[in-house]
């Protein structure tokens, strides 16, 4: 199956209105698709990456991710500082939980020596996070395999795309940790995936056992020079991925990573949703 482009999606969007206001004698297929999109939806749980909104305070990003209509994050050190106090991390996310929000995890996170790894996974444990979104170096895996099971908090590693040395492609990550603990896995990027000129869903596919985390975006070309833009506008079928993802029966977090519009994110990201939910509701 080729591409799904954008106005294939509006097209098939306007065929399911047309649908619906046909004769009562569809009601009851109606019925039936709708209970199936409910279905659809609650197998992908979509969620913020708080780098979103690097440039705005905790508050606003906490107000903006609930106006959204998200209820899980994940924090960049912009919103809860790593070098954090044991007792300022558990007031945050106290406060994050007052908001209505689930603080799953922390993204991205580098670890550079044995002090980072410490320290993030006592941060992660402090404030009751699932899952680390992080880049340990590949001399610090075997430590960071020992900090997994010590804390049972998953790790899951970010892939970032041409130019980076550590983790450029997911493969590059599987084979680093394919033999670690089972609870180290894969942050899939799939912007990154895709600049990199791999289809993000061939990776989610073959990398399944160790998919643990997913940022969702787009970019505008399948090479080191694709930008980011909003969900729907760039080149990545997103479609295709979501349909990956529910037959996977993925089971961890959509967490929106919108890069674009650093000032201003919230109609970009508003827009990106709007796009993944739309396309949920018909594929």
């Amino acid at each position: 199956m080729g591409k799904t482009t954008r106005r294939d999606f509006i097209r098939l969007a306007g065929v399911g209105v047309a649908a619906v206001s046909l004769s009562p004698v569809l009601e009851g297929s109606t019925k039936s698709r709708h209970e199936k999109n409910e279905k659809e939806h609650k197998r992908l749980k979509l969620g913020m990456a708080s780098y979103t909104f690097r440039k705005f305070n905790l508050e606003d990003t906490l107000a903006m991710t609930k106006r959204l209509g998200l209820e899980t994050i994940a924090f960049k050190s912009f919103h809860l500082a790593l070098e954090s106090t044991g007792e300022k991390i558990k007031a945050v996310a106290e406060k994050v939980k007052a908001a209505g929000l689930e603080l799953y995890g922390c993204s991205v996170v580098y670890m550079q020596n044995e002090e980072e790894v410490y320290r993030t996974f006592n941060y992660a444990k402090a404030a009751g996070m699932k899952v680390i979104i992080g880049v340990p170096n590949h001399e610090l895996l075997d430590l960071v395999n020992k900090k997994v099971q010590e804390f049972d908090i998953q790790l899951a590693i970010h892939n970032h795309g041409p130019g980076d040395k550590l983790y450029p492609t997911p493969e590059s990550a599987y084979q680093k940790i394919k033999n670690l603990d089972p609870r180290i896995g894969l942050c899939l990027d799939i912007g990154h995936t895709q600049r990199s000129g791999i289809d993000p869903s061939d990776s989610a596919e073959k990398f399944a056992d160790r998919l643990l985390d997913v940022h969702i975006k787009d970019v505008t070309a399948a090479s080191k020079e694709g930008r980011p833009v909003e969900v729907g506008r760039g080149v990545i079928d997103i479609p295709k991925f979501l349909r990956t993802l529910l037959k996977l029966d993925y089971k961890g977090i959509v967490s929106l990573e919108y890069e674009k519009d650093a000032d201003d994110p919230l109609p970009g990201a508003a827009e990106s949703l709007g796009y993944v939910k739309g396309v949920l509701s018909v594929i």
